[in-house]
Parts: structure tokens; sequence; C-alpha cells
């Protein structure tokens, strides 16, 4: 009987100690930092975690009565934690001060995806009207990726019309709030992005596979410029990228339909993001390639379905190693007793 206590007493600190050095490791695992130039621009290079739950963040300038409305439209469930994106995140995130809480309208969802799923964003419909009027679900899928995000299912909706430009806002307070701050100098890079590429879909706004197609070459290029600078190769010059970015257009079939005008802002974009810290992470080079990819042949407002979505894959992956360690230290020590 004493010599059972003793062995169950090795396997409990055995089990303590396996799981605690467990801990560590995925807490060291949660960020890829790259190097960052100050103290303001603390924060992880790219979220290399998965998210561990879901989230919806509510535009400070929605009204209360609408937003039981507006979870509706975003899928929200009652194990969705809710936050609410102020001018003041705005600013934080994006570097852009004046921003009012009056004027954050959009919101967002946020959920985990299977591992290697990447970034994808669905535009939701609120009373069967879309009323984000100008950023699409490629562009924001591209610009969260360029800001470090992986692995996330973005859904984005409004109460009233507007550009969709603050929604995310949401996206990178949520998850700050999961513990994974994203370096400030990426988000603002990753938004020039944004701007810059607007003015191209609007003119192409007739075409249906522009958005997907431009963001594709966008991401092409700025994943080549990473691996660029991480071999330790001379940053590119603006008219280096320029040409870059031709080629991936002409690849994509819509080097005709962009204006010189738009390639050199796009190019001016994609410079910031090379520049940033995101650009020293291979991991940022596998995620963009990816969204690329997904990219290409992407129309529309729904970039995701319900096969995408996940429940925190970094538990499972916890409570299935906690399963099997402690099957197999019941099995050893069984054959031990007889």
């Amino acid at each position: 009987m004493k010599l059972k206590q003793i062995l169950l007493g090795v396997v409990a600190v055995t089990l303590a100690i396996t799981l605690g050095s467990r801990a560590v490791s995925a807490a060291a695992d949660t960020t890829d930092t790259g190097s960052t130039s100050s103290s303001a621009t603390s924060g992880s290079t790219v979220q290399t975690k998965a998210l561990s739950k879901a989230y919806v963040v509510y535009g400070a300038g929605l009204a209360s009565e609408d937003k039981d409305t507006v979870a509706s439209a975003l899928g929200v469930k009652s194990n969705y934690t809710a936050l609410t994106a102020t001018g003041t995140d705005y600013a934080t995130y994006l570097n852009s001060a004046g921003t009012t809480d009056a004027s954050m309208i959009s919101s967002v969802a946020l959920a985990p995806a299977d591992p290697g799923t990447g970034v994808k964003v669905n535009i939701a419909k609120y009373n069967g009207n879309n009323n984000i009027t100008e950023v699409t679900a490629q562009q924001y899928a591209m610009v969260a990726t360029m800001a470090g995000v992986k692995d996330v299912i973005i859904t984005v909706t409004a109460d009233k019309t507007v550009s969709g430009e603050s929604a995310l806002t949401g996206v990178y307070k949520a998850l700050a709030a999961d513990g994974l701050t994203l370096n400030s100098e990426n988000t603002q890079a990753a938004n020039s992005v944004l701007d810059a590429t607007q003015p191209a879909i609007d003119s192409n706004n007739d075409d249906s596979k522009y958005p997907g197609k431009l963001m594709s070459a966008v991401g092409s290029v700025s994943s080549d410029l990473a691996k660029q600078r991480q071999n330790g190769n001379d940053l590119a010059t603006k008219a280096d990228i320029e040409t870059m970015l031709q080629k991936a257009l002409a690849k994509q079939g819509i080097d005709g339909k962009t204006s010189s005008t738009q390639i050199t802002n796009i190019s001016i974009a994609l410079s910031k993001v090379q520049q940033a810290p995101v650009s020293t992470s291979k991991t940022y080079v596998t995620n963009v390639t990816n969204v690329a990819n997904n990219l290409a042949n992407s129309i529309g407002d729904k970039m995701a379905s319900v096969k995408d979505f996940a429940n925190s894959a970094d538990a499972k992956k916890a409570e299935n190693f906690i399963v099997q360690f402690w099957n197999k230290i019941v099995s050893f020590f069984k054959g031990l007793l007889g």
C-alpha cells in the first residue's frame, strides 16, 4: 500500500513539473518579437499563439438599443467577451488623433480559427443591408495580416452606412485583451496599406474579382520584401517596389486596371511595412503568403465558412496533452504494480 502511495506521489510531482514547463514554453511561444525601435512601440511582432476565446467589440458610437441587433448580425453567442472600441483606441492602434467616440460605428466579432487558416473576414449584413461601404473583406484580411494577426475569423457589421476604416481597431483591442498586443508600428504601417489600396478598389468597383487580386498581389510583394530584409539585403527603394508590384499585378491580370498613381501610393505603403518590425519575422512571411494565396480567387463579402472556426486550438492541444500524458503514466505504473 505504501509503495502505491509513493508511486502516486511521484506521478503527481512529475505531472506538475511537466505541465509547468509546458506552460512556460507556451508563454514563451506567444510572441514573435522581432525588433522594435522603442518602448512606445512595444508588443508582439506577429501573433503566434491562438486566440483563446471569442470576442465582440462594439463601436463606441453604437446606440445601446441597437447592440442586440448588431450582436445577432455578427453571430455573437453567450460565451463571447464584449468590449468597446473608442476614439482613444483608434488613436492608440492607428496613430490618428482626433477621432471621436461617436464616429466609432462599425463593430466586429473575433473568433479563433483552426491553425493555418490565416485571417478570414466576413462582412455581415445589418437588417439586410451591407453598411460597410468601402473597405472589402479582402482588404481587412490582408491589412490585419500585415499588422501581425493570424488564424482568426473576423466578422464586421454596422447599423448605419460607414466606410469601415475603424473596424480593425476592434480587432487589435480584442487581441490585446487576450494578451496578444500587437506592435503599433505594424498596425500603423498596415493601415497605410488600407488607405493606399482604397482608391484603386473604388475605381474598380464594377469588378468583383479586383479586391482579392489586388490584395493578393500586395501580399506577395510584402512577402518578398520581408524576405529581402531578413536576408540582410538593403531595403528596397520605392522604384524597386513599384517594379515588383507591377509584376505582381500583371500576374493577377489587373495591371491595366491600376493607375500609375495608385501603384506609387501602394508602393510607398508597402515600403512602410517593410520597415516595420513585422517584416523581421519569418512567421509573417508564412502568414502573408498563405493569405495572399487565399485572396487570389476570393470574391464577395464572405471568406470564412463554419469549418474554419475553432474552439481555441491551444486549449485543445493542452487538453489532449494532459490526457495522453496521464494515460501513459498510469499504464507505466500499472505495469510495475502488476
